[in-house]
């Protein structure tokens, strides 16, 4: 390929409002370019990195016995009523209605349809297992892309779905993506992790992430490095203190003007935070089932953990079933005699509706119960209440853990202090079980006769954000360096003044071997050539001379080096042959088999 002939161009500085290293990079390779707030197109020379990606893609899932299909981006919404996520879901889904007024989606997913596939296909335990996939474009309207192509609201997946009689078989499908997962994302040149995580909006029973691990990721996961325990913060467990034992005092109320945050609250009275009880309102969304259809109505919850910690808003939205949580504005907060800042369950009728008042919910951490006179609101500005004790000064509707694991806290499997890092999740895996297959009524006939659901696992990778992601891992100060499996080009090609026949002639050479080469023949200087070679980050770079040739010569050089070495041109292929063939061992080298944890 002849740079001057490439659609698309190099620039020296990237957009004032990119964000992150891969983002300004892959826009200055001119890789990517924006249509809109997280919609990009993708140019011809990254459109040649993401084949090779989704050819990574097919292979290793074709290894475990997938079957390669296409489903529609457009699907009617009654799929989605059916399984109940068209009322779950919220304003990032797309959706629309056709010429005839009927409710349509934009593909978040793609377990309605394969659901709607398996219930027509699939009749008889003799035709399962089946697993199947495709690489599809996904709309999410995010409300806050960022960070290019990290989120986005446009893009493409592969997503897989295995088809089990039993749990067994869903068990062994799981944990060949498990592996085949680790495969591609160390072939792409991408080291990963893979963490337990919350199913979200998918449902079912267990869940896999795969983080990448930066300081540019929005997810924080929690590690022991002692025992090799790895979670998502927001499923993260840790073993809580033991509180000492003391007997329940008087409540007392006292005045604390100013201490509207439990560090002031602390500081003013001379006790510890873990003597104190904080109070974390919220406002979550719940799905009713009417004669009309299914509607959402709101309740406000009244959360409440120690105030050395933090609430975990996923754990509580768990804990409560939600279909969503917010924070609670300040109205609310007030519609119930609280005060922000100075809250606290005591005094408050909580008598109506089994603990509920006027809608509230109160939640509790399971470290409340055990822990004897908290300091804790009075709902009044300016005062709060010493000895508070659960059971006693007030009651839960729900008691769970509720907190998030943080830096210090001591390990749930061996008790060793723990560390969280950030990470930018690559890809994930899921136990479905017959959470879409129940509502879809797909079902099938068994060996002995019985009617069931067919069981499901779900599992997909963004080909986008993995693109972003190597090229957030593999780069310097100079520009990109993509590793030899995923590279657009394995070969850039430069030539100097006085050498653009012996670089075209070694262009062809390459081409007659299969080996893809861009050739940089503009009339730039050599600086310029240099710069961009570094920029795109093409793992061989070849300099074509007029002095090197004179010798009979042609300079190599790898983007990950600053050593040079003068070839041979009548060598030429067969070196450039060689180095890519060493450098497609170095990958392979890390394409291991990882332990699975469940």
């Amino acid at each position: 390929m002849k740079f001057s002939q490439m659609f698309g161009q190099t620039l020296r500085d990237a957009p004032a409002d990119a964000e992150v290293t891969s983002q300004k990079l892959l826009i200055r390779a001119g890789f990517i370019r924006q249509l809109g707030a997280g919609i990009y197109s993708y140019m011809p020379i990254a459109k040649r990195a993401i084949t090779k990606i989704e050819n990574i893609l097919r292979e290793e899932i074709n290894a475990i016995g997938g079957q390669e299909l296409t489903m529609p981006v457009v699907q009617p919404a009654d799929l989605w009523k059916e399984t109940k996520r068209w009322y779950q879901i919220g304003s990032e889904m797309g959706r629309f209605k056709d010429k005839n007024d009927r409710d349509m989606v934009l593909a978040m997913t793609h377990e309605e349809v394969v659901g709607d596939l398996v219930r027509r296909e699939i009749q008889s335990y003799r035709q399962l297992p089946r697993l199947v996939y495709h690489i599809q474009t996904k709309w999410r309207d995010d409300p806050r892309p960022r960070a290019g192509l990290i989120r986005v609201r446009e893009f493409t997946m592969k997503d897989s779905y295995s088809l089990d009689s039993d749990w067994e078989g869903l068990d062994r499908q799981y944990r060949a993506h498990y592996q085949a997962y680790f495969n591609i994302f160390h072939r792409c040149g991408l080291p990963v992790v893979a963490v337990k995580s919350d199913v979200g909006m998918m449902g079912g029973k267990l869940a896999h992430e795969y983080m990448y691990l930066t300081s540019i990721g929005e997810d924080t996961l929690v590690f022991c490095d002692q025992c090799g325990y790895v979670a998502n913060k927001q499923i993260a467990l840790f073993q809580k203190p033991i509180p000492t034992a003391s007997d329940p005092l008087p409540l007392e109320k006292v005045l604390t003007p100013g201490c509207k945050t439990i560090e002031d609250l602390a500081n003013f009275l001379g006790v510890t935070k873990a003597q104190t009880a904080k109070a974390v309102f919220m406002t979550a969304t719940f799905v009713e089932q009417t004669k009309d259809g299914p509607k959402d109505y709101q309740r406000l919850v009244f959360a409440i953990v120690r105030g050395d910690m933090e609430l975990n808003e996923t754990k509580l939205a768990n804990a409560l079933k939600s279909k969503d949580l917010r924070s609670a504005h300040e109205e609310e907060i007030k519609s119930v005699g609280a005060s922000a800042g100075y809250a606290s369950p005591v005094g408050l009728d909580f008598s109506v509706n089994k603990g509920m008042l006027g809608g509230v919910i109160v939640a509790v951490d399971d470290l409340i119960p055990g822990s004897a006179n908290l300091v804790a609101g009075a709902n009044e500005d300016g005062y709060h209440f010493l000895n508070t004790n659960y059971g006693r000064d007030y009651k839960a509707d729900i008691v769970a853990d509720l907190v998030s694991a943080d830096d210090g806290y001591a390990c749930v499997e061996c008790g060793s202090p723990i560390r969280t890092s950030r990470g930018v999740e690559v890809g994930n895996i899921f136990q479905l079980g017959t959470r879409y297959t129940d509502d879809l009524n797909a079902k099938f006939v068994d060996k002995d006769g019985q009617l069931k659901s067919v069981i499901m696992g779900s599992y997909g990778i963004g080909v986008g954000r993995l693109l972003a992601c190597v090229a957030e891992e593999c780069n310097d100060e100079n520009g990109l360096i993509w590793p030899i499996t995923i590279a657009p080009y394995p070969v850039h090609i430069v030539s100097l003044k006085d050498a653009d026949y012996a670089a075209s002639v070694i262009h062809d050479q390459l081409a007659e071997v299969g080996i893809e080469a861009l050739y940089d023949d503009r009339d730039e200087s050599a600086g310029v050539k240099f710069n961009d070679a570094d920029l795109i980050g093409l793992p061989i770079r070849i300099t074509c001379g007029k002095r090197g040739l004179e010798r009979g010569e042609v300079e190599l050089k790898r983007r990950t080096e600053t050593d040079k070495r003068n070839v041979p041109i009548d060598e030429i292929v067969e070196v450039v042959q060689a180095e890519i063939a060493a450098l497609k061992a170095e990958i392979k080298a890390k394409v291991k088999p990882v332990e699975y944890k469940a």
